[in-house]
């Protein structure tokens, strides 16, 4: 689904399949109130590429749209502190506001496994966590400082 560029939207740019997955999961929670405002892209195919794809696809759109909103979903590979640094000292200084970074602190398909639930309900739960305003457990969720 496209979303309405003037008017308040997010984009979701996840990394591999299983973080589409997990967004797509957020997205059919029936506490997310409007679905039609948030719309996730094509997989980037990597960490790395979704940092690439954000700088040379997104950023200068939303300079021109300041009703935009960016959700860059990574597996942090139990490197949070680095992989998350770099991220994040890409996200350019008027943008930081506007972008978040979240993710799996390993990676999704190991998340999964553990808790044996698929990546649409680690989605869901993750959506149902966030309407209760209860810390989320599930993957560690950052926003740019």
């Amino acid at each position: 689904m496209t979303v309405n560029k003037y008017q308040d939207h997010v984009l979701v740019l996840p990394e591999d399949d299983a973080n589409r997955q997990i967004a797509t999961g957020f997205i059919l929670n029936s506490n997310v109130i409007n679905e039609r405002a948030i719309q996730v892209l094509p997989i980037a195919n990597g960490w790395g590429k979704v940092v690439d794809n954000f700088q040379d696809n997104h950023v200068s759109e939303m300079r021109r749209l300041p009703q935009r909103m960016m959700v860059l979903m990574i597996d942090f590979d139990e490197d949070y502190d680095n992989r998350f640094k770099y991220v994040k000292d890409r996200i350019p200084d008027d943008l930081e506001n506007r972008v978040f970074v979240i993710g799996v602190l390993s990676e999704p398909e190991k998340l999964r496994s553990d808790i044996r639930k698929s990546f649409e309900n680690i989605g869901e739960a993750l959506a149902n966590d966030c309407s209760d305003r209860v810390h989320l457990t599930l993957a560690k969720v950052s926003k740019k400082s």
